[in-house]
This record gives structure tokens, C-alpha cells and sequence, in this order.
């Protein structure tokens, strides 16, 4: 014969308490999921405002017109669309800008994880750190009143505005993060790896080369192609010191502009809201996400497909 148990008051406690932390529990889920959705929900958001704003010039002028167009000046009579000149800018200055911070950054991440010692390390990274949070209008001056003048006595004939000037003052921005990110992934390499090197007689150059280059080589090249990506975005800079003239070269003594430059002189009330000129913002402002966008993706690839998970 089965036996009915009676609820006791504190049967109903319990239950009352196990309810109050279910709540709590739901509250504190609810509340992070939002969190963790802001940055998802704001993309969505960029790429719809992009989205719709770039339907309508699309619908002027074509695809094909705007990808190969030799000539950029849809602020003047006759207008012209073709990007080109501006890609080619953006282009001329990330590769300037790869080719002085790639390096630089690099061997500065070897000496820090290799050669500097515990003390030194603790002074130079947090400089590094602060070199990375100046405003990059700082920057832009910088490369205008002092990098230009010194460019001006090894090339006599280059111009006040100039990619080459912004794409070197670009890589001493983006330099400290190649350094940072890549000295920490060749400080999560074993210990272990580094001392079978010496053991097998290595030096300390060919250890750090040959052996923990390799094997951090995912996390560095991640570091490269987010700092390129950074520089593809950058704005201050170049507005300020590489001119405003949308220019078909790959001559960096030459004055062009960027994507980001010319988005900057847009956006200062020069074209009428609603007009092709002002929907032509958001064309640039789309293909310039594109490319920082692939840019990000290539990174995942690289850390995916040469990773190695130290245990």
C-alpha cells in the first residue's frame, strides 16, 4: 500500500528557492546573451545601412563601370565612377605601410620573447601599448611636418602630399600591433621546443629563425593580415598627409587618396543628401568593408589551417 507523503513547509521552501535561482540564472543568461549579441546585431546593422543606401547608386551607375573605371570624380561635370584610382590608393598604402611595420614588428616580437630580458621586456611592451593608443590625427601631423621635410631632402622632387609619407607613418601606427600580437605567439611556443634546439647546438638567432618563427608562424601571420586590414581602414592619416587626389600610380612620391579619404571628404557636406554623389559614400563604404572583411576571413583561415595547439 502506497503512502501518501505529506508537502512540509520545508518542501515549499526549497521549491520556492530553487525557483528564485532559476529566475536569477535566466536573468544573468538573458543579460549576457545581449551582451554577446551587441557586435553581431551592429554588423548587421552597418551592412544594411551600407546595403540599402548603396541600392540606389547601383541603379545609376553600373557594377562593372565602378569596378574598372579608370577615373574618379563624381563631384565634378563630366562624372566619372570608377574606383579604381581609389583602390589603388588604399593599395599603395597598405603596401607601404606592410613593408615598414611587417619587419619592424617581427623583430621586435624575437627580441622580446628571445633576447630582451624579463626587466627590459616589462619597460619596452607597455611603450609599444602606448605607441598604439596615440590618435592617429597626432599621426597624420606627425607625417606632415616632419616626416615630409625629411623625405623632401632624399627626394627633392616629391610632393607636400604624398602616399609615401602616410604609408610610412601608417606602419609605425600599426607596427606595435604586429609586435604585441606576435610576440605573445611565440611566447605560448613550449619551452620545451626552444631548449631541444639549444640542445642540438643551435644558436640563439637560428633557434628563434628557424625553429620558433615556425612554430608560432599561425599567430603571426594573423598578426600580419589584421594590421594590414587596419591599415586598409585608416582614415586620419591619410586625409592628412597623402593628399586628396584620386590618382591611377603606384607612384607613392605622388599625392592620391583612399577609400577613407575620400569617404572623410564626403561625409564634410559636400554633396547633397540623397544625390549620386552621396550615395556614392556608401558604395565606397561597402567595397572598403569588403575588403577589410576578407582581410579578417583570410586570418581565420590561416590560424585554422596552420594552428598547432600546444599541450
Amino acid at each position: 500500500m502506497a503512502v501518501l507523503k505529506v508537502p512540509t513547509t520545508r518542501d515549499f521552501t526549497d521549491r520556492k528557492i530553487i525557483k528564485r535561482r532559476n529566475r536569477k540564472e535566466l536573468t544573468v543568461f538573458l543579460l549576457l546573451l545581449l551582451c554577446a549579441s551587441v557586435s553581431v546585431l551592429t554588423t548587421i546593422g552597418i551592412v544594411t545601412t551600407l546595403a540599402v543606401e548603396t541600392v540606389p547608386f547601383f541603379q545609376k551607375v553600373s557594377v562593372i563601370e565602378f569596378l574598372t573605371g579608370t577615373k574618379w570624380a563624381p563631384l565634378f561635370t563630366p562624372q566619372h565612377f570608377g574606383v579604381l584610382p581609389l583602390a589603388c590608393g588604399t593599395l599603395l598604402i597598405t603596401l607601404t605601410a606592410g613593408i615598414v611595420a611587417l619587419p619592424l614588428g617581427l623583430a621586435t616580437a624575437i627580441y622580446l620573447s628571445e633576447y630582451a630580458s624579463d626587466r627590459l621586456r616589462r619597460v619596452v611592451k607597455p611603450v609599444l601599448e602606448t605607441l598604439a593608443g596615440i590618435p592617429t590625427v597626432v599621426y597624420g601631423y606627425f607625417a606632415l611636418t616632419f616626416v615630409t621635410p625629411l623625405l623632401q631632402k632624399i627626394f627633392p622632387g616629391i610632393n607636400i602630399f604624398n602616399a609615401l609619407s602616410g604609408g610610412i607613418v601608417v606602419g609605425i601606427m600599426i607596427m606595435p600591433m604586429v609586435a604585441t600580437l606576435s610576440e605573445d605567439s611565440l611566447t605560448a611556443v613550449p619551452y620545451s621546443i626552444r631548449e631541444a634546439a639549444y640542445a642540438l647546438g643551435s644558436t640563439r638567432f637560428e633557434t628563434a629563425g628557424r625553429v620558433m618563427v615556425p612554430s608560432a608562424l599561425s599567430g603571426i601571420m594573423a598578426s600580419f593580415i589584421l594590421a594590414l586590414s587596419r591599415a586598409i581602414g585608416e582614415t586620419m592619416i591619410v586625409t592628412i598627409a597623402a593628399g586628396a587626389t584620386p590618382k591611377l600610380t603606384l607612384n607613392p612620391l605622388e599625392s592620391i587618396q583612399t577609400m577613407t579619404a575620400y569617404i572623410v571628404q564626403i561625409s564634410l557636406g559636400d554633396a547633397p543628401y540623397g544625390s549620386i554623389e552621396y550615395n556614392t559614400l556608401f558604395a565606397v563604404g561597402m567595397l572598403l568593408f569588403l575588403f577589410t572583411l576578407v582581410m579578417n576571413i583570410l586570418a581565420k583561415v590561416v590560424t585554422r589551417r596552420y594552428g598547432v595547439i600546444y599541450q
